[in-house]
This record gives C-alpha cells, sequence and structure tokens, in this order.
C-alpha cells in the first residue's frame, strides 16, 4: 500500500522548497503534476527524473483510478503549479479517494501564498477566511462579497491580475473603505504589497496593466456590538436592585443578562 504525499512548491523562490520536499520527489514512484511541463522544470532544476502524470483541473477525475492504481504498487507525490495543492488547485478529490481507498496521506509542508501574504500584510493574525477566487461575473461577485461581510476575521482571496481592479471596486461597495493589502508577485523579484485601505489599493491598480499572482487581503469587519439598553436604563435597574437590597456584583450581573453589556461595565457605573 503506497503513500500519496502532498507536497508544497515554491510559489515563486526556488530557495523555498523544503529539503523534505525534494527528497519525497525524488523517492516517490510518480509525481501527480497540475502541469508536467512546469513540474519537469522544477525537477531538472533539482536534477532528478521521477515520472510525472498529468492531474489538473478537468481531467482530475478521470485520473483518479489510474493514481489509485499507482498507490497499490508505490509511493505518489500531488503538486500543484505553485505552492500547497488542494488549496484552489486540484488534489482535494484525490486526497478523498486515497483515503477512502484505504491509504495513508502525508503532508510535506512549504510555501502557501495564503500564509505568505498573511503574516506580512500588517492586518489581523488572530483569525482568518480563505475565500479563494470571485465569481468573474460582477453580480455574483458582489453576492459572494456580501456572504463574508459580516465575517470579523481578515479576508483573503486569490484573484487574476486583469480583474483585480473590478474586484477592488466592488469589495469597496459592498464592503466599505476598509484596511487592506493587494499582494503581488510573493517570494518573486518584483514582489509588492500596497497597503492602505480598499480606495488605497483601487487607486494603486485602476488604470494599471497588472501582472503575476495576486492576493487581496481585507480586514474583518467590526464587532456589532450587544447592548440592548442605553446607559440610562441599566443605570436605573442597577440602582432599583440595589435599593431592594441586592449586592452589587450579584445586581451587576443579573442587568449585564437583561441589558446586552458585560458585569464588569455595569459594576464600574456610578450612581
Amino acid at each position: 500500500m503506497g503513500t500519496l504525499y502532498v507536497v508544497a512548491t515554491p510559489i515563486g523562490n526556488l530557495e523555498d522548497l523544503t529539503l523534505r520536499a525534494r527528497r519525497v520527489l525524488g523517492e516517490v514512484a510518480l509525481i501527480a503534476a497540475e502541469d508536467t511541463r512546469r513540474t519537469r522544470q522544477l525537477l531538472n532544476h533539482l536534477g532528478l527524473h521521477t515520472p510525472t502524470l498529468s492531474y489538473f483541473e478537468h481531467n482530475k477525475l478521470a485520473r483518479l483510478d489510474q493514481i489509485l492504481a499507482a498507490l497499490d504498487t508505490g509511493d505518489v507525490a500531488l503538486v500543484s503549479d505553485a505552492g500547497t495543492p488542494a488549496i484552489s488547485d486540484p488534489g482535494q478529490e484525490l486526497v478523498r479517494a486515497t483515503l477512502d481507498a484505504g491509504h495513508t496521506v502525508v503532508p510535506v509542508p512549504g510555501a502557501s501564498a495564503v500564509l505568505a501574504t498573511l503574516v506580512a500584510s500588517g492586518l489581523s493574525t488572530a483569525a482568518f477566511y480563505f475565500v479563494g477566487f470571485l465569481p468573474r461575473r460582477g453580480v455574483e461577485r458582489r453576492e459572494a462579497l456580501t456572504g463574508v461581510a459580516t465575517a470579523q476575521a481578515t479576508l483573503i482571496f486569490y484573484e487574476s491580475p486583469h480583474r483585480l481592479a473590478e474586484m477592488l471596486e466592488d469589495a469597496l461597495t459592498v464592503l466599505g473603505d476598509r484596511p487592506a493589502v493587494v499582494a503581488r508577485e510573493v517570494t518573486k523579484l518584483h514582489e509588492t504589497f500596497v497597503r492602505g485601505s480598499l480606495s488605497t489599493c483601487l487607486a494603486a491598480y485602476k488604470d494599471t496593466a497588472v501582472l503575476g499572482e495576486v492576493t487581496v487581503l481585507i480586514a474583518g469587519a467590526a464587532p456589532v456590538s450587544d447592548r440592548r439598553w442605553e446607559e440610562a436604563e441599566v443605570r436605573a435597574e442597577l440602582a432599583r436592585r440595589l435599593a431592594a437590597g441586592a449586592r452589587r456584583r450579584e445586581a451587576a450581573k443579573a442587568v449585564a443578562d437583561l441589558a446586552g453589556w458585560t458585569p464588569k461595565e455595569i459594576y464600574g457605573l456610578d450612581l
């Protein structure tokens, strides 16, 4: 029973290939590659001669049986054109089919445009929501943006350079002028980060021909207050309970449950 290795490859800089990934690519019996020509360039750079098989969006289901058969006799590596497979690239179906067939799946971590751009963006890394590619058409794109508008996590999108300005314009319309970052050609010679707001990013790219891989990051929505009572109402109810003999801490908690405030906020009010 062979093992399927899900191998991350560089998103630009070849030095980002891990030593483990190089070893695995040289040891497996077969490499399932999104584009065998691009993978062959990487293998030639490494001096490796491992056989490759094309596995891309339009043949990924037809190739499943062939790759599973290869796993019956040896190990297989899955790679995409760049970065980590199965993240906006083919691979999810193969991983599921491999597990269902009783084989082992092993990740070989490495480069990922999602994490590389997030940690250098300056936006919050406490929580993030990877959306991937938005729909191409404006109506569907705006609907998709509306669907994530209330998420309080940093939003991360992949986008075609040819649609970048349209996407930023729609994001500005739907989400408002939030903090945002456009990262282009990350890890490559012409790596560029435009940081500021959505309007800043739109101004930078509205009338500019854009080339290369693009990742867009947008700050999440601001927390919505859960307060249901105004301060005057809170003070009045707190005073009433204290006058009735309740201890301040107990009264603060009881009013907090009613008002949507925190007990600490109410406990500290001056009456």
